[in-house]
């Protein structure tokens, strides 16, 4: 990197377009790209992460409609020094482009060295962009405040959802209780399992369930269980329990009635 250049990185980080849908995982869900690989100089989805898991990911945020990224993640890669930072769900951030204000007239107090937007003190740059166009200007060299970083990994709370849409877009079928087990069986074997094993649970319902069921007084729950338990002892006998239906059915509040006016 020569004089007056910037590095391929912070380049990509200015002019890639973050928080537009993936071109490669269009049908997926959670597809805005919100990842900036280093070492590709490209934005990536989430769904793209496993693909470049050796390489040097920073995850881009958005504050205030603006593009910014940690602190912590940034300082690893440049100075950051006079750059004013803002907290987000406890975490600071720094904007990553320019913020012109257009403004008549400056008053007393500090301003940003390229855009004069107010900042408070000491800080002398509103963005990491106003920083690199001060070096560029006054030192004509990048390189003193750029830092060796040969790793760079996302955060704990950044979220790969690749597995859980992988297994909504792959399977037509609705999924069954053993589906999420992770064995090494068949795809039929564990649908036919999971269906067996709802058909034991309805099974062996106790039958003592909807006693205690209709002794609350909120009629709604009552209906609901005494249909559900019906619908067991048909698994089990092929007879519905009638009586025990209008039992849960009388046993509702019955309509209030205004007294006589005396």
């Amino acid at each position: 990197m020569g004089i007056h250049q910037k590095p391929a990185w912070l380049e990509a980080m200015y002019h890639e377009k973050f928080f537009a849908p993936c071109p490669y995982h269009e049908s997926a869900k959670k597809n805005e790209k919100n990842v900036c690989c280093l070492d590709c100089c490209t934005s990536i989805c989430p769904h793209c992460v496993p693909a470049h898991r050796s390489h040097r990911l920073l995850q881009i945020r958005r504050y205030v409609y603006h593009e910014v990224v940690r602190l912590e993640d940034l300082e690893r890669l440049m100075d950051c020094s006079g750059v004013q930072a803002y907290t987000i769900n406890s975490a600071k951030v720094v904007f990553i482009k320019k913020r012109p204000q257009n403004r008549q007239f400056k008053g007393s107090g500090n301003y940003c060295t390229s855009c004069d937007r107010s900042l408070q003190e000491p800080f002398i740059h509103c963005s990491l962009s106003c920083k690199v166009d001060f070096v560029l200007k006054h030192y004509r060299d990048l390189s003193p405040f750029l830092k060796k970083c040969k790793t760079l990994v996302l955060g704990p709370d950044f979220l790969i959802p690749q597995d859980a849409d992988d297994m909504m877009t792959n399977s037509d079928e609705p999924m069954s209780w053993s589906s999420g087990s992770g064995g090494g069986g068949s795809g039929s074997s564990s649908s036919s399992s999971g269906s067996e094993n709802m058909s034991s649970m309805m099974m062996v319902a106790p039958p003592t369930c909807p006693q205690k069921i209709v002794r609350k007084k909120r009629s709604g729950l009552i209906y609901v269980w005494s249909r559900s338990t019906s619908t067991a002892t048909n698994y089990d006998d092929g007879k519905v329990s009638d009586e025990d239906m209008a039992t849960s059915m009388s046993r509702r509040k019955g309509v209030p009635q205004r007294s006589p006016l005396c």
